[in-house]
């Protein structure tokens, strides 16, 4: 993968690869975006080019900066998922054919995984291919314990071992837990990277020891043609929820419910949203949560927060309701049974739960 390859995000590649060129590169890294942002691709284009043996540098003016040559033999391993010293690490199923899984015992269909959709991955997707049967994945000991065990071997070519960390907020705290010494103080020539959506599931003591570089939402307006398949591919769950009447209306009626607390309403509504799924139960409190957010920056920043969901008094008193005294509350409590619904707990319960606490936060503004 050359950064070539990567849609958009040119100003953030050009950095990236003026601090690999200076030497000055953090031992523990965490790529973060939300889904359809390209974070698994660009830390495979990342790690090419800081392993690439014949670094390609354009002249001043150009869109980018340095690319991977493509054509070494380090570049070569790379983009067929066949370097020894690079480490892919993703949550696993329990299925009726893998009973004890692990990345190990995974490692193979991931990397045709990979390959297959040119990196740009959505978790939804993987759970598909890996035969999850509607069922969530997660970290196992049994993958802290292989990684601990590969970051203390020699790199099989003599030069940096890398070890890629796929959503690592689906780690258990145990397992993250077992992991930190290693993030802290890791082996000389090693380099872990962590390419998450959500780090508000993840650990304090594990976001602590990794530098975050945040990887910004791609404009639509401004993709080239050719990037449509790979992109829209990895943004077809999150736009089937973002961009339909239906979720925008079933958020008004959520919010409205939440004054009233008319509980023969809200268990309607309830049971509306305990009926489309956990996957699509998952993406509706993401859309959740970014409405949130862009409330809240009408409300401290003054930036429109351009609601649009076709109520224009909604629209206009809504972002009001978001406010400094409550908008942390608003997010704990969105993260947690998001956290929840992807360990599976009863939605009917969860979101229930879920509106009594928006309730109290959104009335105590």
């Amino acid at each position: 993968m050359q950064f070539k390859d990567i849609v958009g995000q040119r100003v953030l590649i050009n950095k990236l690869t003026e601090v690999i060129d200076s030497g000055r590169i953090s031992h523990a890294q965490m790529f973060l975006g939300r889904m359809g942002y390209g974070t698994m691709a660009l830390a495979v284009a990342y790690v090419q080019y800081l392993m690439c043996e014949h670094r390609i540098h354009h002249g001043e003016g150009a869109e980018l900066r340095a690319d991977s040559c493509g054509e070494c033999p380090s570049c070569k391993k790379i983009q067929g998922m066949m370097h020894p010293d690079v480490h892919f690490f993703f949550p696993t199923v329990n299925t009726s054919k893998i009973e004890k899984p692990s990345c190990g015992e995974y490692r193979s269909d991931f990397h045709k995984f990979l390959l297959e959709n040119n990196f740009y991955v959505n978790l939804n997707d993987w759970y598909t291919y890996s035969g999850a049967e509607n069922k969530q994945g997660e970290y196992r000991a049994l993958d802290s314990v292989e990684l601990i065990e590969e970051v203390a071997r020699k790199s099989y070519e003599g030069r940096e071992k890398v070890f890629i960390l796929w959503m690592p907020e689906h780690m258990k705290s145990l397992v993250a837990n077992e992991l930190l010494k290693t993030l802290e103080e890791p082996y000389e020539g090693t380099l872990i990277l962590l390419a998450a959506e959500n780090d508000a599931r993840m650990l304090s003591t594990v976001k602590s020891r990794v530098q975050t570089i945040r990887v910004p939402r791609i404009l639509d307006a401004h993709l080239p043609e050719e990037a449509e398949g790979d992109y829209m591919i990895a943004r077809r769950l999150e736009n089937e929820m973002q961009d339909t009447t239906e979720t925008k209306r079933l958020f008004i009626d959520w919010m409205r419910l939440l004054f009233k607390l008319k509980m023969a309403e809200l268990s309607q509504w309830v049971e509306s949203i305990a009926s489309i799924g956990r996957e699509r139960q998952k993406l509706f409190l993401n859309f959740v949560m970014d409405y949130m957010r862009r409330s809240f920056s009408q409300t401290a920043a003054n930036q429109p927060a351009n609601l649009n969901t076709g109520d224009a008094r909604f629209d206009t008193m809504f972002p009001s309701m978001v406010t400094p005294r409550n908008v942390e509350q608003i997010y704990e409590s969105l993260s947690e049974a998001l956290f929840s619904i992807e360990r599976n707990a009863n939605p009917k319960v969860t979101f229930m739960q879920l509106s009594f606490q928006l309730s109290k936060h959104i009335k105590n503004r």
